[in-house]
């Protein structure tokens, strides 16, 4: 990946802001009404404040809350809510989580790296990105000067050398420590030894990094960084901090690193039966049913972990309340050579590209832009929620599918392809707090 650099970061004066749990926020795409609402009523010191700012009665304009961001980042540093850190650093960051009855510890360190635009260097995209969230994020950068929140990206480290090296550093130190709003505990501990973060850099400047989460914001950073370059005739200085973006790297081979499924409820389509089911898929697929009503989305879905294979699915069908399992037949995989000439294999086995592009749109004719946005879960107990209106909207949903995550090694393979995934190939759980660190871009 390219160079990584220690930086002052901006972090909460709990001296101020009382617990840290107060004033930590999830990213903001994550957050909805009713979470905002919750996290501005914790503290007036929220970070979500400043991550996304509610509009207020008397806004005429909707960027004002670009403004209102702007203003209350500035006083709280004026105020001392936020503070430099001592010396240029780079932080530790464990996050501790249950996840279907273990308990995981994922370790990673956030660091500035050295922007490149995707396809130019070895930082990888696996995932689309939207014009409309890259341009918040860039009013948002403009207003602020400042990433308020980090990159998500993996890298191939199969001996954990560089994390193992800084997990020795803080052994038996103290971290500053909370607790977000899913009960997930977040740990971190600054580190500005200038040999070891040399050491660190030294083991990770030549591996390329993938970005898990954060595309929109990658991209802004270099929209950004651009930006400022042309308003200086065309040059900035290599240190000027645009140059660089706040990630957040965790090895591919850190134990605590896992993907979610995203599951997919349908609606607004055509009602059908398990039976015509069969018959527009069964040509490229093997067609069992498995099980009768909502409930048994559990047992179903253990039958595809317990078989691990990216081309099999579950699928409902409301109009009978009957769970079908899709195992693909070679015809699958020649059928998808066949409509997806262009990608590659690694991309067309991928269960949701088949997911999508095979089962949906070619066999039954479900085409994306037809039809409204599916609702996308991640838990099985949400899916039984959503085919028994118990989900937020109470929509009906005539189909749903269970789906296999992507894995990390898929996300390395189409990223080398430089390809790009489906929508909501991948989640990795659990999300990394905004808040704990923030790194100031303007240049004094």
């Amino acid at each position: 990946m390219p160079h990584i650099k220690a930086f002052r970061g901006l972090r909460y004066n709990l001296a101020q802001v009382g617990s840290l749990s107060d004033v930590v926020a999830p990213p903001y795409d994550v957050v909805d009404g009713e979470l905002q609402a919750r996290l501005y009523a914790n503290s007036p010191f929220n970070f979500i404040r400043l991550e996304l700012t509610k509009p207020e009665p008397g806004d005429a304009d909707p960027s004002a809350v670009y403004g209102r961001a702007s203003t209350l980042y500035r006083q709280w540093q004026r105020d001392g809510v936020l503070q430099p850190e001592p010396d240029p650093a780079i932080y530790v960051y464990h996050q501790v989580f249950d996840y279907a009855g273990r308990t995981y510890t994922r370790r990673g360190f956030m660091a500035r790296i050295k922007l490149v635009r995707f396809g130019e260097g070895n930082i990888y995209p696996h995932e689309q990105t939207h014009a409309k969230a890259k341009d918040d994020r860039l009013r948002l950068t403009r207003a602020c000067q400042a990433n308020l929140s980090q990159i998500f990206g993996i890298y191939p480290d199969p001996e954990n050398e560089a994390q193992s090296l800084l997990e020795s550093h803080i052994a038996g130190a103290a971290a500053l420590e909370c607790t977000d709003h899913l009960g997930v505990t977040h740990r971190l501990w600054p580190v500005s030894d200038v040999n070891l973060i040399n050491r660190v850099a030294g083991i990770v400047d030549a591996k390329p990094m993938f970005v898990a989460d954060g595309h929109h914001r990658y991209e802004t950073a270099c929209n950004y960084r651009d930006e400022l370059a042309a308003a200086a005739d065309g040059t900035l200085p290599d240190n000027h901090p645009a140059q660089s973006v706040l990630s957040m790297l965790i090895s591919m081979d850190d134990p605590g690193l896992i993907v979610l499924p995203t599951h997919r409820l349908i609606h607004g389509c055509t009602e059908m039966d398990s039976e015509q089911l069969r018959i527009r898929v069964g040509d490229c697929f093997d067609c069992e049913n498995v099980g009768a009503g909502p409930g048994a989305a559990g047992a179903v879905w253990k039958h595809i972990e317990d078989i691990d294979e990216q081309a099999v699915f579950g699928i409902y069908t409301a109009k009978d309340q009957v769970w079908t399992l899709l195992n693909a037949k070679a015809a699958a995989s020649d059928r998808m050579r066949s409509i997806a000439p262009n990608q590659s294999d690694d991309w067309r086995g991928l269960g949701v590209a088949i997911l999508h592009h095979l089962i949906f749109e070619d066999l039954l004719g479900l085409h994306e832009k037809e039809l409204p946005k599916p609702t996308y879960v991640h838990q099985v107990d949400e899916v039984v929620a959503g085919l028994e209106g118990r989900l937020e909207g109470n929509l009906h949903y005539p189909l749903a599918a269970l789906v296999m995550p992507a894995t990390v090694n898929d996300i390395r393979a189409v990223s080398l392809h430089n390809e790009r995934m489906p929508a909501k190939s991948t989640y990795f759980y659990p999300k990394l707090l905004s808040g704990l660190v923030v790194n100031p871009l303007d240049a004094n």
